[in-house]
């Protein structure tokens, strides 16, 4: 059976016992906040329940490392929609220890993109076209430098009003501790 069919099948008990009742709730998260995290699988049960949120408390928004990496991006996008259309209030940025970021280099990301079957002419395409990629594939050094940045990032958006306090904080992957980076009510 693939992981597809896998899938289908458990998600057909699912519906047939009525699962989803226990997750009920509308699109307006109850405490009032938006968390962008790390992609990371450690992270996923261990985040919200380390943070005392609940299915329906916050809206969820993840990318690699907690990055923001453009002003316009999907990423940004999806706190503003947070904020604006469904009441979220404040901005939790959430950045973790040993993150798979910290050891991204873009040098050996090409060189895995091209053994799986990218033609080395294609990323030359993109590099000639202005796509620079060694900075759109950069990693970071220190995460809690890249958790500010994340927080500047989003405080900075001209879309974003002043009354919206952004956080920054570094979530232990092991234990769920939390470390605080960026008293946003402080900013």
């Amino acid at each position: 059976m693939t992981i597809l069919q896998d899938i289908l099948s458990f998600n057909q008990e699912f519906i047939k016992n009525k699962a989803y009742e226990a997750y009920k709730t509308d699109k307006f998260p109850d405490k009032r906040i938006v968390v962008l995290s790390c992609m990371d699988t450690r992270l996923v049960e261990l985040l919200p329940k380390s943070m005392n949120l609940r299915n329906g408390d916050f809206k969820h928004v993840k990318s690699a490392g907690a990055i923001v990496s453009h002003p316009f991006g999907s990423i940004m996008r999806s706190i503003l929609v947070a904020i604006y259309e469904l009441n979220a209030a404040e901005v939790l940025v959430v950045g973790h220890y040993d993150c798979g970021m910290s050891a991204i280099h873009s040098e050996r990301f090409l060189e895995k993109v091209v053994a799986r079957g990218v033609p080395k002419e294609t990323i030359e395409v993109l590099q000639n076209a202005g796509i620079n990629l060694d900075r759109w594939l950069r990693g970071f050094d220190d995460v809690a430098e890249s958790v500010r940045n994340s927080v500047r990032m989003i405080k900075r958006h001209p879309l974003l009003t002043d009354d919206i306090p952004v956080h920054g904080l570094i979530i232990d992957p092991e234990t769920g501790k939390l470390d605080l980076v960026v008293n946003g009510y402080e900013s």
